[in-house]
């Protein structure tokens, strides 16, 4: 009888991340809570702590060796309504991310060799897969929990200040996720940043944000199940559109105002056409992305 060959421990190592990863597919109720904490400038007024919540369900898109690709999408129980919202890439060792390096514009940037050896990258997308955020980091398992941690990494601000506020334009975060016994948990330690044109920074407040990933058996989420159905096809058109300027230098940079609704609006429009059992055609997709889309500048 033939012995088998033993797993490299590198492989292993990369099999038990990706198994920690793909446990956060599946269908929660989520709990969204944001507390400012430290501040930081002198005569800064602590914001009011902020709490939210919702229905969701985390459908994995792409599972390759190397790469996890999971999409949420949000059920309003009352209505049915769904929301497609953000997405989460995972890329084992990955070469390069995007960065938040100005309003609407990020650069595509290599990774540090020190930074990126044995760890995942995750990058985080807008609900019209614009992207948000990078982070790098190595799973830990230290007493049987596994859990993440990025390094800290800039992004814009979130959809829940941005609309309220102006006093600051970057977000330093570092990201850690937790898989739990009833689901997963992702904290947010952030410092809110006013980056100003000579280069200098003022910071504001740290902030801890604490997103509770409960496991449901409860809510019906077939209304998401049937709009992915009808959509999916369509939404990996638009992400491929998008890779064409996050796969390189220099980046992307956004003709929209911060809030991103000049491309959210006709994208989820054009979903909604399939929904219909209509079609769209591949040069209404590009149409979009050829008036708000454009290359970042050069570094």
């Amino acid at each position: 009888m033939l012995a088998l060959s033993p797993v490299p421990a590198a492989e292993a190592s990369i099999e038990r991340d990706r198994a920690s990863i793909l446990a956060m597919k599946g269908e929660y109720i989520v709990d969204f809570a944001f507390d400012e904490t430290v501040l930081l400038k002198p005569g800064y007024e602590r914001a009011a702590a902020m709490r939210s919540g919702g229905n969701e369900t985390v459908i994995v898109v792409e599972d390759s060796p190397r790469k996890l690709v999971l999409q949420h999408i949000l059920v309003d129980t009352k209505s049915g309504h769904v929301t497609k919202h953000w997405r989460q890439d995972w890329v084992y060792e990955a070469p390069q991310r995007f960065e938040f390096s100005a309003d609407q514009t990020w650069n595509v940037r290599k990774i540090p060799a020190e930074l990126n050896r044995g760890a995942w990258t995750q990058c985080v997308y807008e609900v019209s897969d614009a992207p948000r955020y990078c982070g790098t980091g190595r799973w830990d398992y230290r007493n049987g929990i596994a859990t993440w941690t990025s390094d800290a990494s800039w992004r814009p601000l979130p959809r829940r200040e941005y609309t309220k506020r102006s006093d600051y334009n970057a977000v330093s975060a570092v990201n850690r996720h937790t898989i739990t016994p009833n689901g997963w948990t992702h904290e947010q330690f952030n410092t809110k940043v006013l980056r100003k044109p000579d280069g200098s920074q003022e910071e504001l407040a740290r902030e801890f944000g604490f997103n509770d990933y409960q496991k449901t058996g409860e809510v019906d989420f077939k209304p998401a199940y049937t709009y992915w159905k009808a959509t999916e096809g369509f939404w990996s058109k638009v992400r491929t559109r998008w890779d064409r300027y996050l796969e390189r230098a220099p980046g992307v940079r956004l003709k929209t105002k911060i809030d991103g609704m000049a491309m959210i609006i006709p994208l989820f429009e054009q979903a909604g056409k399939l929904e219909d059992g209509k079609s769209v055609a591949d040069g209404e997709i590009d149409a979009v992305f050829a008036k708000w889309v454009t290359a970042a500048p050069a570094e």
